[in-house]
């Protein structure tokens, strides 16, 4: 290409260049057969019942982390709001807005990791759109996905939260923290005994095979900015039921643990990518249990908690200690720039 390696204001511009580089960076990553490219809009084959449909947008830093990148992470998370939702997810949307000066051949990096995460997870990318910006209006590279996916019939309100009672276990798919974890240890250049790996991935086989196996799951929802007792509160305010967690039951690993308590940050406010909390009946736990860990995502897998009909307005930890306090949704902002 003309520009050494380097993206201009040219690229942006929709001409010769524009033309050139979505074809050499993220045609090619995507696919050919699935990108639209001569079209203003990607023509999808309609599904019956109820459509699913997503957007988020993603500021990352570091753009490349242990585990995963910005581009990774773009289409892990919109894959896994869908598919929480209950949704099925099918086609996704890929647009950047680049800086001036950005190299291509990050960008490249960054486009064949989506790529490679969507395929993996058996969904599309049809459709996007490239901007470029003058240097130092966007710090290198902001993405924004969408995504659209067809729920199942009898799934359509299961991140409603109206079929919790008490009694139900609450579950998590594995250790908290690693994500937010990797990037601070990033950003700080912490040296530790054992790498940190962000937990970003899709999501979406894992939920299948338990919703295909334990249809009675009455709830569940990814843990993203927040954490686990974000979620939590927010199960608490939709389902009018008391929750109660045990502190020594929460999977997590002594690296996030000391880390976290070096920057005073709490484990259970902090960014997952590649974890899910769930709700299933209590007779349903055991299967539900075994079937996430026999997922390459779910082996650390583990119960953390019910529903209550005691205090139906709070959401309560249970310490190692003996005592017990409540959680609140998370007050600020530990770290910025997660996701």
């Amino acid at each position: 290409m003309k520009d050494f390696g380097k993206i201009t204001l040219a690229h942006g511009a929709g001409g010769d260049m524009s033309g050139e580089l979505i074809r050499s960076v993220f045609m090619q990553a995507f696919g050919d057969e699935n990108v639209q490219g001569s079209s203003d809009s990607a023509i999808l084959e309609p599904g019956r019942g109820k459509m699913a449909f997503t957007t988020d947008s993603y500021v990352v830093q570091p753009l490349f982390f242990p585990g995963g990148d910005i581009g990774k992470l773009a289409v892990a998370g919109t894959i896994n709001d869908l598919s929480v939702s209950g949704a099925i997810p099918l086609y996704l949307s890929f647009s950047v807005i680049i800086e001036e000066g950005f190299s291509i051949s990050d960008l490249s990096k960054i486009a064949e990791s989506a790529g490679e995460t969507a395929r993996s997870a058996g969904v599309q990318i049809v459709t996007g759109d490239t901007k470029v910006v003058e240097k130092g209006s966007c710090d290198g590279l902001f993405i924004n996905t969408s995504g659209v996916g067809f729920i199942e019939e009898g799934l359509a309100g299961i991140s409603t939260a109206s079929r919790v009672k008490p009694g139900d276990s609450i579950l998590v798919n594995g250790t908290i923290g690693d994500h937010e974890t990797a990037l601070l240890c990033s950003r700080k250049d912490i040296p530790v005994s054992s790498q940190i790996i962000s937990d970003c991935a899709p999501l979406n086989s894992l939920i299948r095979e338990l919703i295909g196996s334990c249809p009675s799951i009455a709830f569940m929802r990814d843990a993203t900015r927040g954490g686990i007792a974000t979620v939590l509160c927010e199960l608490n305010e939709l389902c009018g039921r008391g929750i109660e967690i045990k502190e020594d039951a929460i999977p997590m690993k002594e690296e996030v643990s000391g880390i976290s308590g070096i920057f005073g940050y709490d484990p259970l406010f902090m960014a997952n990518e590649g974890k899910v909390i769930f709700v299933v009946p209590k007779e349903d736990t055991e299967s539900a249990l075994g079937l996430l860990r026999k997922h390459p995502m779910g082996k650390e897998a583990a119960v953390i908690g019910r529903i209550t009909q005691d205090n139906p307005d709070r959401t309560i930890l249970k310490t190692r200690a003996g005592g017990s306090h409540i959680l609140h949704r998370l007050s600020g902002m530990q770290l910025p720039r997660i996701c």
